[in-house]
């Protein structure tokens, strides 16, 4: 059986196990081992604060992985979700609801882009969109245009076409063989993309920030020549935003931080709130080449995900949301600068807006485990990276309130270190 460790606070009694150890040996014996969980369970949450089971307060760096962007237990989203339930919550696609068309519309409106389909989560709109590249590309050149070009360290997902095009061993290791005809080139490398890229490449697929892969941006620069690319071998320009997009690096779609407009994109975790929606959004000349029965899904673009998604974005313009993301997520950066200019064992610091990370010269894991004493919920990705991907209504007191710890627990190691 799974267990995980617990701390003294955490021990059963002579009346039972504690809520961590009852919960923890039932995971343990039914559930597929496909996580190493902190030892937390986690009750419910206010803002940018998780509570656990029992009532201990954290403040939270990480929103679900992003997802949670407008905090925990916003009223207009609680209000929207309880009114949505009583009425409808799925009806399948093969009829119409209300609410799929005006989210389908808001979003190519802000976007630029023409046409959206509605996922359930990322990795599945990666998935529709590696779909639709390959049929426009077949379409442009026949069945020899077919090939994907992908970047070494990138993140996509964890089904087969989206693992095929992730860039980690780690990840990859184990499940081949995998999708054929993907190319790695790595990241912000010209010459060796331009060595990838010919008139049998269907689509370049690439996140304008790596958020699995530690918090490295691709160059303007890059992004330029991969468009250039794209338009001379007549090949699709896929943005993955899955982590990155939706108003984490301060503009809605991350492609508008870096000037480059790809021909399609995927975003998910915060467009919902919490709940389970992605979608792939696809320039018309891309999208024509697809047509009934092609693709589709039982789930995805719900009205409740849909309605939900419509109040998330009406949240982000009338509280003004990214511009708290820009001025707090550039005092973030400031003081993680600091961290890295007092602390010899951090080194680097990446990263804009709410998707930052800092380099450590230790592992970053033991920092985030020691971060939960001090009732701080840290994230850490490439072993040595701490994450941040806070809410969006983060603001400076908490901010300072995270540095503090993170300081305290740099310190602790060094010392132990010695």
């Amino acid at each position: 059986m799974n267990t995980v460790a617990t701390s003294p606070a955490d021990s059963g009694t002579a009346s039972g196990p504690s809520p961590l150890e009852h919960i923890s040996a039932l995971e343990g014996k039914y559930l597929l081992h496909t996580y190493n969980r902190y030892p937390l369970v986690l009750a419910r949450g206010k803002g940018v604060f998780l509570f656990d089971a029992d009532g201990k307060r954290y403040l939270d760096f990480v929103s679900g992985l992003g997802v949670n962007a407008l905090g925990h237990g916003h009223p207009r989203i609680v209000k929207t979700i309880r009114d949505q339930a009583a009425k409808l919550l799925h009806v399948s696609n093969l009829y119409y609801h209300e609410y799929q068309g005006p989210l389908a519309e808001k979003l190519c409106t802000l976007s630029g882009l023409n046409r959206a389909f509605f996922s359930n989560s990322g990795t599945e709109a990666i998935e529709g969109s590696i779909k639709l590249a390959r049929l426009a590309g077949h379409r442009a050149g026949g069945e020899a245009k077919c090939r994907l070009v992908a970047l070494e360290g990138s993140y996509h997902g964890r089904t087969f076409g989206a693992l095929s095009l992730t860039g980690q061993d780690k990840h990859r290791k184990g499940f081949e063989p995998m999708l054929e005809g993907v190319t790695f080139v790595k990241q912000n490398d010209l010459e060796s993309l331009r060595a990838a890229v010919n008139d049998n490449t269907c689509a370049i697929v690439l996140e304008p920030i790596f958020g699995e892969g530690g918090i490295y941006e691709c160059t303007p620069e890059f992004l330029r020549e991969c468009r250039s690319l794209a338009d001379r071998h007549k090949a699709a320009l896929i943005f993955d935003e899955i982590q990155c997009g939706l108003g984490r690096t301060g503009t809605l779609f991350a492609f508008q931080s870096f000037g480059v407009t790809p021909d399609i994109v995927a975003i998910a975790k915060p467009i919902a709130a919490g709940l389970p929606l992605g979608a792939f959004l696809a320039k018309e000349e891309l999208a024509s080449a697809i047509s009934p029965g092609q693709h589709g899904t039982t789930f995805g673009g719900g009205p409740l995900a849909c309605r939900v998604a419509l109040e998330f974005l009406s949240i982000l313009e009338d509280e003004k949301v990214l511009d708290n993301v820009n001025r707090v997520g550039g005092y973030l950066h400031q003081q993680l600068e600091t961290v890295v200019e007092k602390h010899a064992a951090a080194i680097g610091v990446r990263g804009r807006g709410f998707i930052q990370g800092i380099q450590l010269e230790i592992p970053a894991r033991p920092i985030v485990d020691a971060g939960l004493a001090e009732g701080i919920l840290f994230n850490s990705t490439q072993d040595t990276v701490v994450r941040f991907l806070p809410p969006y209504l983060l603001q400076e007191k908490h901010v300072d309130k995270g540095i503090r710890v993170l300081k305290k627990l740099l310190g602790k190691k060094l010392k132990a270190a010695a």
